[in-house]
């Protein structure tokens, strides 16, 4: 009997190959941002972060699809978020734009790593407690991709950032405190994406792409800088009057959805703990 249940663990170990090396590549595109940001590449640090996050956005769909979900794919999900939304965006504005403001500049870039990790760790906290239509801060793959976009347009319009670090600092820090701020943001999770649409909404979708292809750089930086702004004007339209909680603070001082509602998801979780896997396993691409 003994015997056949150490067979059954061993043959149940090992780790999920697909969804794990898509996991990778993303985590090998973050550091490789940061090694091309090193040697003065900044567009292909740029575009390694975009790289990036195609491949956070797909390990956990993958997984999903194939049936490969994991804890462990999970918590390494969120490792690599880490090395590509928090510090290589970090390091990237940082040797593109903020060097030259000695120690002022490095806390800025600190300022965003901080951020990004406060904002992962909230993130793994709330998994199935939360309200699936917003993200509570703004998450760290659209955080990443302001930075990225800003180097990717100042290299491309040839403009040094040792000039305009001043403004590098701001956008960096404002992009880690909106991170950890209590500003909701739409996931976009209520949207169909299985349902049929019509021939107009897809000639709307081949637009948006030749849109973006024809100034990739500027178009996706101006897409996510609007989408940062979207949090506090969402969030200001919600609430009657604004207070302190709404801004920043723990995530239980925000009144977006009453406590009822609060009581009654928390029951839920408590009642069928396996649902809080399956939320983290679908997840587990949005941890930022």
């Amino acid at each position: 009997m003994n015997q056949d249940t150490t067979k059954e663990s061993h043959k149940h170990r090992g780790i999920y190959l697909l969804p794990n090396l898509l996991t990778t590549a993303g985590l090998f595109s973050g550091f490789y941002a940061v090694v091309a940001s090193m040697n003065e590449r900044f567009e292909a640090a740029a575009v390694a972060i975009f790289i990036a996050m195609i491949m956070d956005g797909l390990d956990g769909r993958v997984a999903r699809m194939t049936n490969t979900q994991s804890a462990f794919g999970a918590e390494y999900d969120s490792m690599a978020d880490m090395v590509s939304f928090g510090i290589a965006p970090a390091l990237v504005a940082y040797n593109w734009g903020l060097v030259d403001l000695g120690k002022i500049g490095w806390l800025s870039a600190f300022i965003f790593v901080a951020g990004a990790a406060l904002r992962l760790a909230r993130f793994n906290t709330q998994v199935g407690i939360a309200d699936k239509r917003f993200f509570q801060g703004l998450a760290s793959p659209a955080a990443a991709a302001i930075i990225a976009g800003m180097v990717w347009v100042g290299d491309n319009y040839e403009i040094n950032g040792s000039d305009v670090s001043f403004i590098v600092a701001i956008i960096t820090v404002a992009a880690g405190l909106l991170m950890v701020s209590n500003f909701r943001y739409h996931s976009f999770k209520d949207v169909d994406w299985k349902g049929k649409v019509s021939f107009v909404a897809i000639l709307v979708v081949v637009l948006i792409f030749v849109v973006v292809a024809t100034n990739p750089a500027l178009v996706l930086f101006a897409i996510f800088l609007l989408y940062a702004i979207s949090g506090p004007v969402v969030t200001l339209r919600s609430v009657r009057e604004l207070k302190m909680e709404h801004v920043v603070g723990d995530g239980n001082d925000a009144d977006f959805e009453s406590s009822d509602q609060s009581d009654e998801k928390e029951k839920e979780v408590k009642a069928n703990p396996s649902s809080t896997v399956e939320e983290t396993a679908e997840n587990d691409e949005e941890k930022k």
